[in-house]
């Protein structure tokens, strides 16, 4: 967060994190520790204070105007498996996603490496990865067939229901097994043809997304050329604070499938 002001100066950000927690005595050797790593990643001594004030910026409401969003661990449980974790920002102004940032540390790429960051601004995506780490444009690739295509899902049952993944799978005649990674991966997985289906779906009726853990890797895909809607068929709506109050579940497609997926997808929920 410190790297983020110092850059773009005073900012709205909505963020999952906050300082509260750390600021109480009892916390007093956890929040030592998490100032020796910002001071360390830094290479410069910072003040407590300041620390705990980067971590408070992501308080912001959210439901108007032009505001930043944050995830800086996105798969935590990827993370602590060192397997798929994600580093999501994304700028958002009056509900709609306008800029979308990825990095992916452990993501394998298709030349071998591992490790790339997508960029999204309107109308374009691209990708930084492998040696020569120049940008390249990142486009969905579509499969000729419906039934060739491939699902990306949560590797965590409690994130999307993989049983109504499963049913969907059975109806649209696809037979591949589901690419399941964790955090915002997918979306990045998705734009640039390692899958073409993305399904997070509802695992209970009133819950609802969190925007930082969708904002960037949506606006991935769009500008790559794929679709992504709630399971309804409905556009996400980024104007409701730190959650999509609208919007139940996300899918993410190519976007030439798209319609054929959405009724499947219904047809299971209903």
């Amino acid at each position: 967060m410190g790297t983020l002001t110092d850059a773009l100066g005073a900012i709205d950000l909505v963020g999952e994190e906050d300082s509260d927690d750390l600021r109480t005595p009892e916390r007093g050797a956890l929040r030592d520790r998490v100032i020796d790593l910002v001071c360390r990643q830094r290479n410069d001594p910072v003040d407590p204070a300041t620390v705990l004030d980067w971590i408070a910026v992501g308080s912001a409401d959210g439901s108007t105007g032009r505001y930043w969003t944050l995830d800086p661990i996105d798969g935590t449980k990827g993370f602590l498996r060192g397997e798929q974790y994600a580093i999501a920002l994304a700028l958002i102004e009056d509900g709609e996603v306008i800029l979308g940032v990825l990095g992916c540390p452990n993501l394998p790429n298709p030349d071998g490496t591992v490790g790339a960051i997508f960029t999204a601004i309107p109308g374009r995506t691209t990708a930084w990865y492998g040696p020569s780490n120049q940008p390249q444009s990142v486009r969905i690739a579509s499969p000729a067939a419906l039934t060739e295509a491939r699902f990306c899902e949560s590797v965590e049952s409690g994130h999307s229901n993989q049983e109504h993944s499963a049913r969907i799978a059975d109806l649209l005649g696809i037979t591949a097994a589901p690419y399941r990674i964790d955090s915002q991966c997918k979306y990045a997985a998705v734009a640039r043809g390692d899958a073409s289906i993305y399904l997070r779906l509802p695992t209970r009726v009133d819950y609802r997304e969190k925007i930082w853990d969708h904002a960037a890797g949506k606006f991935v895909v769009e500008q790559a050329g794929g679709v992504v809607t709630d399971v309804t068929g409905a556009p996400l709506d980024f104007s409701h604070g730190s959650k999509l109050e609208a919007n139940s579940g996300v899918v993410a497609t190519d976007g030439r499938f798209h319609d054929q997926v959405i009724a499947a997808v219904r047809s299971v929920l209903d």
